[in-house]
C-alpha cells in the first residue's frame, strides 16, 4: 500500500509533478482536486491560504487522462453542455455563446467546431477535454497526464497553450511521466516523487543545480526529465557519481541497506534549504488562516435546476442516439426479421389441437425475445461509467436527472417501438384473436415485459465495469427465469419448496397473461356433429380456452389477466430502484 506524504505550495504557473510509475503522482493530484476519498487521508489544502471550499472539485477544473466528452457530438456541441450547466440560469445564452467561441479561439479549434469530436486526433480531443473544463473560467486546473497517448509535437503543443493559459493568472497543476526537454523547460515549478516520498519541490530550472549539489549531475544533452527519473530508479550511471555522497561504502550495498534510496533522496531533500523555505511560507499561512474553520464535508453544488439539467442532459443522449443510429437501426431490423420468421412458422393458426400447440410456441418466443432482446440495455451505464463520474463530481448534474434522461432515451426508441412493430407484425399473421382489445393487451404485455426486463439488466449491470461479466449473469438469470415460464414444466406439478421460485419469473407473468388474453372466449370443438372433434375433445381433454387454462392452474378472470400486469410494474419499479441506488451510491471518487 502506498503511503504518500507532501508539503508544499503550488503557485499560479505550470506546476508539474514528476516521478515513476506508481511513485503517486496521480493520487497527490485527486488529492489537491479534492477527488480523492478522505477516509485515511491527514492534513490540510488551503486555497490562497483559506480552507479550500467544500465545492472545490465543482469550481476547479479537471481534464481527466481519458477522453470524457461525448464523441457523437460537435465541440460546440459538447461545450454548449457544459455552459448550459456549469454556468448559472442567470447568465445569459449570448454571454455564454460568447464564452464558447473565445474558448474555441483560444483553443485553436475554429476550423473543427462544428465537427463530431470522434473524428479527431489525439490534439485535439485533448484541447477538446481542456475546452470542457475552461467553460466556468476556474482559477485552478488540474490535468492528469495530457501527454498520454500523444505524439511528441502534439504533447508540446498542448503544454504551450497551457503555458499561454497559465500567464493569464491561472493555477495548472497537472502529473506527467516523462516529457521532453522542450516540455520541461516550460514548467515553472516541479514536485519529483518516488514511492509516495517528496524528492524535490521547487523551481523547475533549479532541480538541476539542486541534484548536482547531492552528488547527481546531469551529462550535457541529456533530458533533464530523463535524468531524473534514472536517478529516482536508480541507474547504474547516475548513482556512480554518487561515491563522494558515501565515500566509505560500496554504492550499491549502501542502497539496498535499510533504507531505499527514493528515501534517502527524501531524507536529503528535507534538509535542504528548498524545504525549509516551503516550511515558512507554510507555516507563516497556518499561522494566519489558524482561526478560520476547516472544511468538513465535501458537496457538490449545481448552478442549474433540476429540469433544467433534465432538459439538457435529455437532449444530448437523443444527440447520441442520433449521431450512433447502429444499435437502434440494428434493434428495429432484427425485431422485423424475427417478426416475419415467426409469422412464417405459425402462419394461420387454427382453432384446434395443433393451433393450441402453436399459440403457446409462439406466446414463449414472443415472451424469450422480449427479454433476451432487453440485454443490450446492460451497456447504458457501463459504456458512459467515466463520462457520468467525471460530470456528476464536477457539479454537471444530479444522479436523478441523468438517470431519468438514460432511462427515457432507452426505453422508447429500443423497448416500446420494437414491441409495437412485433406486435403488429405478428398478430395479424399469426390469425390471433380479432379483437381490438385482445391486441391492445398483447401489445402492452410484451411493452411491460420489455421494461421489467430491461430494468433487470440496469439493476444487474449499473456498477459494472465489463459489461461481458453483466451480460453473462443476465443470459443465467433468464435461463432460470424461462424453466419456469409455465411451458417447459406445469408448474402446478412442481414441488411446494421449488415452486416459490416462479414467482420471481418475468416470463411466467407474460406468459399467463397472454394465454388468458388470447384462450379467454375460444373454442376448439365448435362442430359437434364432427366425429374427430369430439374424439379431439376427449383426447386433449378440454374443448375450450377456459377448460384450457384451467388444466394450466391459470384463473381466467379479469383479475387473473390484470395481476400480472401489476406484478410486473412492481419488479420495474423494485428494479429501477436498485438501478439507482447503485448509480447514486457508486464509488466516485479514486
Amino acid at each position: 500500500e502506498l503511503v504518500l506524504s507532501y508539503s508544499g505550495v503550488m503557485r499560479s504557473g505550470l506546476n508539474a509533478i514528476l516521478g515513476p510509475t506508481g511513485s503517486g503522482k496521480s493520487s497527490l493530484l485527486d488529492i489537491l482536486a479534492a477527488r480523492k476519498d478522505p477516509h485515511g487521508l491527514s492534513g490540510d489544502v488551503l486555497i490562497n491560504g483559506a480552507p479550500q471550499p467544500a465545492n472545490f472539485k465543482c469550481i476547479s477544473g479537471y481534464v481527466v487522462q481519458d477522453d470524457v466528452v461525448m464523441g457523437t457530438l460537435t465541440v460546440r456541441e459538447n461545450f454548449q453542455f457544459s455552459a448550459a450547466l456549469r454556468l448559472p440560469t442567470s447568465v445569459k445564452e449570448r454571454e455564454k455563446n460568447e464564452r464558447i467561441d473565445q474558448i474555441i479561439r483560444e483553443l485553436g479549434l475554429t476550423k473543427v467546431a462544428d465537427s463530431k469530436v470522434n473524428r479527431f486526433s489525439g490534439g485535439e480531443r485533448k484541447r477538446t477535454n481542456i475546452g470542457m473544463e475552461l467553460i466556468t473560467d476556474p482559477a485552478v486546473l488540474f490535468l492528469d497526464e495530457p501527454t498520454t497517448g500523444l505524439d511528441a509535437s502534439t504533447a508540446n503543443a498542448v503544454l504551450l497553450l497551457l503555458k499561454r493559459m497559465s500567464r493569464h493568472g491561472k493555477t495548472i497543476i497537472f502529473s506527467i511521466h516523462q516529457p521532453r526537454y522542450s516540455i520541461f523547460r516550460l514548467f515553472d515549478n516541479l514536485t519529483l516523487l518516488a514511492a509516495g516520498r517528496m524528492l524535490y519541490h521547487g523551481p523547475a530550472q533549479n532541480a538541476i543545480e539542486y541534484f548536482k549539489s547531492i552528488g547527481y549531475e546531469c551529462e550535457p544533452y541529456n533530458n533533464p526529465a530523463d535524468f531524473f527519473l534514472d536517478v529516482i530508479n536508480g541507474d547504474s550511471t547516475a548513482v556512480a557519481s554518487m561515491s563522494h555522497f558515501y565515500p566509505e561504502d560500496n554504492i550499491e550495498e549502501h542502497i539496498n541497506r535499510d533504507k531505499t534510496l527514493a528515501e534517502k533522496l527524501a531524507e536529503h531533500y528535507c534538509r535542504s534549504t528548498y524545504y525549509r523555505e516551503t516550511e515558512e511560507v507554510l507555516e507563516k499561512i497556518s499561522l494566519e488562516n489558524k482561526k478560520k474553520v476547516k472544511t468538513i464535508f465535501r458537496r457538490i453544488t449545481y448552478a442549474t435546476s433540476f429540469f433544467h439539467q433534465l432538459k439538457w442532459v435529455s437532449k444530448r443522449t437523443l444527440k447520441n442516439l442520433i449521431g450512433n443510429p447502429q444499435a437502434s437501426v440494428a434493434q428495429l431490423c432484427v425485431t422485423i426479421f424475427l417478426g416475419l420468421v415467426v409469422g412464417a412458422i405459425f402462419f394461420g393458426i387454427k382453432d384446434d389441437f395443433t393451433g393450441v400447440q402453436n399459440r403457446v410456441g409462439a406466446m414463449f418466443f414472443m415472451t424469450t425475445n422480449q427479454c433476451f432482446s432487453s440485454i443490450s440495455a446492460i451497456e447504458l451505464f457501463v459504456v458512459e461509467k467515466k463520462i457520468f463520474i467525471h460530470e456528476y463530481i464536477s457539479g454537471y448534474y444530479r444522479v436523478s436527472s441523468y438517470f431519468i434522461s438514460k432511462l427515457m432515451a432507452d426505453l422508447i426508441p429500443m423497448r416500446t417501438l420494437p414491441s409495437i412493430i412485433f406486435t403488429c407484425i405478428i398478430y395479424f399473421m399469426l390469425g390471433l384473436k380479432p379483437r381490438a382489445d385482445a391486441f391492445f393487451i398483447m401489445m402492452f404485455t410484451l411493452m411491460m415485459v420489455s421494461y421489467t426486463a430491461t430494468s433487470m439488466a440496469l439493476a444487474i449491470a449499473t456498477g459494472q465495469d465489463v459489461v461481458a461479466v453483466a451480460n453473462l449473469l443476465m443470459t443465467i438469470t433468464f435461463v432460470f427465469m424461462i424453466i419456469f415460464s409455465g411451458l417447459l414444466v406445469n408448474l402446478t406439478s412442481i414441488m411446494s419448496w421449488l415452486s416459490w421460485l416462479q414467482y420471481f419469473s418475468i416470463p411466467r407473468y407474460a406468459m399467463t397473461a397472454l394465454q388468458i388474453n388470447e384462450f379467454t372466449d375460444l373454442k376448439f370443438c365448435n362442430d359437434s356433429t364432427n366425429t374427430n372433434s369430439v374424439r379431439l375433445c376427449k383426447n386433449i381433454m378440454f374443448c375450450t380456452g377456459e377448460e384450457y387454462l384451467k388444466n394450466q392452474g391459470i384463473e381466467a378472470t379479469s383479475w387473473g389477466l390484470w395481476q400480472n400486469h401489476v406484478a410486473l410494474a412492481c419488479m420495474t419499479i423494485i428494479f429501477l430502484t436498485i438501478s439507482y441506488l447503485k448509480l447514486r451510491f457508486m464509488k466516485k471518487l479514486s
